[in-house]
């Protein structure tokens, strides 16, 4: 299995509350989206679940283990691959040298994990020798997903792939992770305030306000208008 469950957590900075009581569950194979305002917890989310801040209450279980007191170097390991906001790519490093760097802190680089993402993302493949910090943002952003796959994850986890990126390129982005998600049958956790992006791309919701889960469904039977302004709340 490479299912999330996602069981009443809370979560702070230092004594300031930010998650209260989130309940979610990502099945294994599917693709769910979050969605909501900016400061509403989304991100805070996600570094709960990959580890990068600690619960106050709740639990979270993934593969059928409680990895709520795991580190985040252990839920790497585990199999949870994470792509943070921005590009998450070394600007001085060629495109080459950035999945070099991922592969080769494996410990036992994989050849054949590297040929695998270089298919996934064919345009890439003309621009291995060019530096990372001369790549567009699709570019960029095809990199950064690329880097978490040499992991081989069982999950992937994006927080805002279309934050920076031209409008005129996040069509780019949506056949990237579609294509992705359908090739692989990964299961896949979406942070996202474009909202027609992610409806189109997830199987359900969720949508956050004030640090809590408000609104939940099925993205093929969501009601726009009711979905607008609950994102609007």
């Amino acid at each position: 299995m490479s299912d999330i469950i996602i069981n009443d957590i809370h979560a702070a900075y230092g004594r300031t509350a930010v998650l209260f009581g989130i309940s979610l569950e990502v099945r294994e194979g599917e693709l769910v989206c979050v969605m909501g305002r900016n400061g509403v917890g989304k991100t805070t989310l996600l570094n709960a679940i990959t580890g990068l801040m600690g619960l106050t209450g709740g639990s979270i279980s993934f593969d059928g283990k409680d990895i709520s007191k795991a580190s985040a170097s252990a839920r790497a390991r585990m199999g949870i691959g994470y792509v943070p906001q921005g590009h998450a790519v070394f600007p001085q490093l060629t495109t080459r040298e950035n999945l070099q760097v991922v592969n080769e802190r494996l410990g036992k680089p994989d050849k054949e994990a590297l040929n695998e993402v270089i298919d996934l993302f064919p345009a890439l493949a003309s621009l291995m020798n060019r530096p990372a910090g001369l790549l567009s943002g699709g570019q960029a952003k095809q990199l950064a997903i690329a880097r978490a796959l040499i992991t081989r994850p069982k999950i992937l986890i994006l927080d805002e792939p279309t934050e920076g990126i031209q409008p005129s390129i996040i069509h780019q982005i949506e056949d990237t992770i579609n294509d992705l998600h359908k090739a692989t049958g990964m299961t896949m956790l979406l942070v996202e305030q474009y909202v027609e992006f992610a409806l189109r791309l997830a199987d359900r919701y969720a949508v956050m306000d004030g640090g809590r889960i408000v609104d939940t469904g099925d993205t093929a039977t969501a009601e726009m208008d009711r979905f607008a302004s609950l994102i609007a709340i």
